[in-house]
């Protein structure tokens, strides 16, 4: 009997010929058979300003490392009136199966699966990785380029659509995409077989080049349903960040989410209440009214906390941090977003934290350049560390209530003393604000690791005290809803030399 062949569309005729160089160097070998393309087009004029939005010269070939293989930047046509960038992933198969997916069914799936050679997780991936600037919304040379919807065609050779060709235009036309959809054949020697699910999409539409790609890196996971990495809660975050602006009104928002998030039920039910209380209407209240009820959207105390320590070291000019007691990496995530931040590290004593924090931060994924940025390494806070040396600014983010109070004097000289960064941000609960928690027994501390929990006095007392010694000013923030009685449920300290 024969055997059928799993068919899948063919590449463009550009994906199969040696990449050009104009730099004189020997083009990387490339595998068609395995390679992904997508292809981004501008009518715009000049239209090699494309160069500029994407931060990748329209003169050379580029290529990327990447943790499943490799990605290849080049032009196909740069013209003023016609440029098209294109994006060929050449995607390591031996490497996908030596990092197998947690939900593989059986052993073979992981060598009859689709995963090298359609566009995927794997391209959202290697979107952010290659064009994080563009992603983020900005552009050194033209940031006025970036704000500016300009006409852009994306095309993309072979697309799964797990949902059929409804899906697909229920997904883009919403967002006032035009939509071209080429159908492929399961088996062209056996046309009665009938299509399969795999198509090649073009995309046409005015808008900025962030909105494009931001829609591609949601939208293509969305229709291929499925992931190549393991999905958790900070999987929300990004569908939130990316979704920013469009997916809070989207009428498939509910389908969006439950597939972008491997329909685990208790994140996507996470990221539509989260998508709600963004879309609710801005209330005009009156102003005798108290400032907390005046909020566009409630934070929670958590997320209000990262907001202050990232505006503090915002406004004081840090651009490399460090973060001491970094626990399970949530400030380094909200600092690896932003670009402005040239140098991030993060020191905690446990080293299941620091797993935790590499997880979060997906390092495995992370390109040569990002890792040159970020570092993660274990030490203690209260002895002298050379590695904490050179950073213009320091967080100690709801660690010292972890300390020994008679170890501060220990933690006090490693960073003030031997570390002296410029700026040090230090935050920590007010006790006196407990009485507010209705689920906390009086007396009792909000965690039980917690070797001490201050008053707003206790606090200020202590931070005056080493800003002092050490030749610091500080100032004083609360974090979280003010009540008039007991203050805020944190304090934050922003010592300054």
């Amino acid at each position: 009997m024969r055997a059928s062949r799993h068919a899948l569309a063919p590449l463009a005729p550009a994906s199969r010929r040696p990449v050009e160089r104009t730099d004189g160097k020997k083009p990387d070998k490339i595998r068609p058979e395995t390679a992904v393309l997508l292809t981004i087009t501008t009518t715009h004029s000049p239209a090699t300003d494309l160069g500029y939005l994407l931060g990748k010269n329209p003169s050379r070939t580029q290529s990327f490392e990447l943790s499943f293989g490799k990605g290849h930047v080049y032009y196909p046509a740069a013209s003023e009136e016609r440029c098209t960038a294109a994006l060929l992933l050449d995607v390591d198969p031996v490497g996908l199966v030596r990092r197998p997916r947690g939900d593989v069914a059986f052993a073979l799936s992981q060598y009859t699966n689709d995963r090298p050679y359609v566009a995927s997780s794997l391209l959202s991936v290697a979107l952010g990785r290659i064009f994080g600037q563009a992603l983020g919304g900005k552009c050194k040379e033209r940031p006025e380029l970036a704000a500016q919807p300009i006409p852009l065609e994306a095309r993309i050779a072979v697309l799964p659509v797990r949902g059929g060709e409804a899906l697909l235009r229920a997904l883009f036309e919403p967002l006032g995409y035009s939509v071209d959809v080429e159908h492929h054949e399961l088996d062209p020697d056996f046309r009665e077989w009938g299509r399969s699910i795999y198509c090649t999409v073009g995309l046409r539409a005015t808008v900025r080049l962030q909105e494009l790609l931001r829609h591609l890196t949601v939208l293509i996971p969305v229709l291929d349903d499925s992931k190549h990495y393991w999905v958790g809660r900070e999987e929300i975050d990004k569908l939130l960040m990316r979704g920013e602006g469009w997916l809070a009104t989207h009428p498939e928002r509910e389908q969006i989410a439950q597939r972008y998030l491997k329909h685990q039920r208790s994140l996507a039910r996470e990221a539509l209440e989260r998508l709600s209380d963004e879309d609710e209407p801005e209330v005009v209240e009156d102003t005798s009214i108290r400032e907390e009820e005046q909020l566009e959207k409630k934070l929670s105390l958590y997320q209000q906390r990262m907001e202050a320590v990232m505006s503090a070291l915002r406004r004081n000019g840090v651009r490399r941090v460090v973060d001491v007691g970094c626990g399970d990496g949530k400030l380094l995530r909200e600092l690896v977003r932003d670009k402005d931040f040239e140098r991030i590290v993060g020191m905690d004593v446990s080293v299941t934290s620091l797993e935790r924090a590499m997880s979060r931060l997906r390092v495995d994924e992370f390109s040569e350049r990002q890792k040159a940025r970020v570092a993660l390494f274990q030490g203690s806070l209260t002895y002298r560390d050379k590695r904490l040396s050179g950073f213009d600014g320091a967080c100690a983010v709801e660690v010292i209530e972890h300390i020994d109070p008679t170890r501060l004097a220990a933690f006090e000289d490693s960073l003030f003393v031997a570390a002296r960064p410029e700026c040090v941000v230090v935050t920590t609960p007010n006790v006196e604000y407990n009485v507010r928690f209705e689920t906390l027994p009086a007396g009792k501390m909000r965690h039980r690791d917690h070797r001490f929990e201050w008053t707003r006095g206790q606090f200020e007392s202590w931070a005056q005290g080493v800003a002092d010694r050490h030749g610091y000013a500080v100032d004083f923030e609360p974090i979280g809803p003010l009540d008039p009685e007991v203050g805020a449920p944190t304090q934050m300290g922003v010592f300054t030399r």
